[in-house]
């Protein structure tokens, strides 16, 4: 009998340990699909610069004039800007995504589909078109601070509003909250149209930017507002993740474990507006990349937030870099917006998630 339990619990042992390993595994995978995938966006795009030779250049390797100047504008100007802004533009936006999701405990939530992007455009457009008009202290800083600090607040007034209305004596329904993010989205949409109607030439271009997404207007001032509003957001989520692996056990369980539960909704919804807001300003709207890549590594990883969170934010990035490289490549030298491509792959697969999910909208 002695000799069966200890059997047993060699078993256990090891089957916990299994648990534990693949996770990290995947993570390193993870890690290895990043370099790859900015190495591939690096070499992308309708000239033929060599990433490879500007790279060969900067470890001080071959001759001095082996890189023409041409060539190392574009990669270090041009493109290394583009991949490092999608590369916290998609782990920001999946990472949002994955905290929706363990907050309302559904994997249909999402920052786009709820209408918190739409939010954030609102806000930012606001920004854009009435700020000079009403001549804040701050519109001079439209480029690098004013514009991400209003697609904040627009996105975080609208995930308060989402919240109120899906939330009722403590329990969030998940069939009110897709329906008002509908709703909160047409409505930021109808708003943003009066402001396109309001604008001038130049702000129209710059709203213009908005519709689709892109990276385009990647710059390191905006990559460095944006990496410091993503830092102060990652800092918090290790904290986070033992209150959402206790949350997916319902509000009652996760009070009685200890987690304070209002206090941890206010910190995710106040992570989530930061980090979409910041995106949306410096990239416009992005759509189904903060659905696919939670649900994706859920089923590969498991719900266990510690190891969740971080993967999100390796795949979000590896995937909207090479989404970047097919909208600069698929129709070079034009650029398709990456909005198009992130649709295109993310709505035929929310639609196979919905049909999944039938009983969860008791529709």
């Amino acid at each position: 009998m002695a000799a069966t339990d200890v059997a047993v619990d060699r078993s256990r042992s090891a089957e916990k340990a299994a648990r534990v390993a693949l996770p990290q595994v995947i993570l390193a995978l993870l890690a290895i699909g990043v370099v790859i995938a900015s190495g591939i966006s690096l070499t992308a795009g309708a000239s033929q610069a060599s990433a490879l030779s500007v790279a060969a250049h900067w470890a001080g390797l071959g001759a001095a004039d082996a890189v023409s100047p041409r060539d190392l504008l574009i990669v270090e100007q041009i493109r290394l800007p583009r991949v490092v802004m999608g590369l916290l533009v998609g782990a920001a936006l999946a990472v949002s995504g994955a905290v929706m999701q363990g907050i309302f405990r559904n994997p249909l939530a999402d920052p786009g589909l709820a209408g918190v992007s739409a939010g954030a455009g609102l806000g930012a457009a606001t920004m854009i078109v009435l700020g000079g008009r009403l001549a804040l202290p701050i519109a001079g800083m439209l480029t690098y601070a004013a514009l991400p600090a209003a697609a904040f607040l627009g996105g975080l007034a609208t995930t308060l509003i989402l919240y109120g209305l899906s939330t009722r004596l403590g329990r969030t329904s998940i069939a009110t909250m897709l329906l008002a993010g509908i709703a909160l989205g047409a409505l930021s949409g109808a708003a943003t149209g009066v402001l396109v109607y309001l604008a001038d030439d130049k702000q129209l271009r710059d709203l213009t930017f908005w519709s689709m997404g892109s990276l385009g207007g990647a710059t390191w001032p905006k990559i460095a507002t944006l990496a410091l509003v993503l830092a102060l957001s990652f800092a918090a989520l290790p904290f986070m993740a033992r209150g959402l692996n206790a949350l997916a056990l319902g509000e009652a369980a996760a009070w009685h474990m200890g987690i304070s539960v209002e206090r941890l909704k206010r910190m995710a919804i106040v992570i989530v507006a930061a980090m979409t807001g910041a995106s949306v300003a410096v990239s416009g709207g992005i759509g189904f990349v903060g659905i696919v890549v939670p649900h994706v590594l859920r089923l590969a990883i498991g719900p266990d937030h510690r190891f969740l969170l971080p993967a999100s934010a390796l795949l979000g990035g590896a995937l909207l870099v090479l989404a970047d490289a097919v909208a600069r490549t698929i129709s070079a030298p034009a650029e398709l917006p990456i909005g198009i491509v992130t649709a295109l792959a993310g709505a035929p697969f929310f639609l196979w998630l919905l049909l999944r999910r039938r009983s969860i909208l008791d529709l």
